[in-house]
């Protein structure tokens, strides 16, 4: 039986090795508008793990030695990155380390229990740059399309030129900040977070997750319409306080729609049980 102080031993390792990277990171979190959601990642984490302490502590621990093999895993992407300067990879390997721990000392069946909290670590890593501007480069002419139609749709006069919407008073641009890529990764990480701690059945949490990507991109899209209407009556309104506090609404917005939806899947699911129970 592995004690405590050894699972205290490699966490203090762990931290003391991996200090540097954490410490970048975080500084990135605090510069980065995109990662707001990634300072209540290892909290909430944290929370889900001393939510289920008692029953954690009634687990004896089972170490098993197939989680060295992930540690030597994660030691290996370490040391690439640091010989490559990859932060990304360094940054992953900082997770799967803490598996690898978490599986060397307590088993599979104490991994199998800090399945999810360990699954969420994952959110807190800023996205590779090549994969961030491929995806905001797309969000952003996707944004431009769904915002020209729906403008058009409204008889608002309007010309798009990728990501750029000609209005007869305004050119409004769809820069990196108004992609939606920030409200996506939010979205997402708690449309799990909401589908953890209320709903227990696991093919409904998948759609919620899923569900984020077109609630962010319509909810994103929306955003861009009503700031192309809004510049119509006054152009300074496409910026400032005024511009940053329409996204958060949106977002709001997106965040209770999605729970809407789910109250829906449930009145399905209880719609069809009924049914088939006939």
């Amino acid at each position: 039986m592995v004690s405590e102080h050894a699972g205290e031993g490699f966490g203090a390792l762990l931290l003391a090795i991996y200090a540097p990277v954490l410490k970048n990171m975080i500084r990135q979190w605090n510069n980065d508008p995109d990662l707001g959601h990634a300072f209540f990642v290892p909290a909430i984490a944290a929370y889900i793990v001393w939510q289920d302490r008692n029953e954690l502590s009634a687990m004896k621990p089972e170490p098993n030695l197939w989680g060295l093999l992930v540690i030597a895993w994660g030691a290996i992407q370490l040391l690439i990155a640091t010989l490559g300067a990859e932060l990304f990879t360094a940054r992953m390997s900082f997770v799967v380390t803490l598996i690898g721990v978490v599986w060397t000392l307590g088993g599979t069946k104490m991994l199998r229990k800090l399945a999810f909290p360990l699954f969420l670590m994952f959110f807190m890593l800023p996205i590779p740059l090549v994969i961030y501007q491929a995806a905001t480069f797309k969000l952003q002419i996707l944004a431009s399309q769904l915002a020209d139609a729906a403008l058009t749709l409204l008889s608002v006069p309007v010309l798009r030129e990728g990501n750029v919407l000609e209005l007869p008073n305004q050119k409004l641009s769809v820069v990196d900040a108004c992609s939606g890529i920030r409200s996506l990764l939010s979205l997402t990480f708690l449309s799990l977070v909401y589908g953890y701690f209320f709903e227990r059945k696991t093919w409904i949490r998948v759609v919620l997750f899923f569900s984020t990507i077109p609630i962010a991109i319509v909810a994103n899209a929306s955003r861009v319409t009503m700031t192309g209407i809004m510049t119509q009556i006054k152009a300074e309104l496409a910026e400032g306080f005024f511009h940053e506090a329409e996204g958060w609404v949106i977002f709001m917005v997106a965040l209770i729609f999605l729970i809407v939806w789910h109250q829906i899947l449930l009145r399905g699911t209880k719609f069809v049980d009924a049914r088939r129970a006939r």
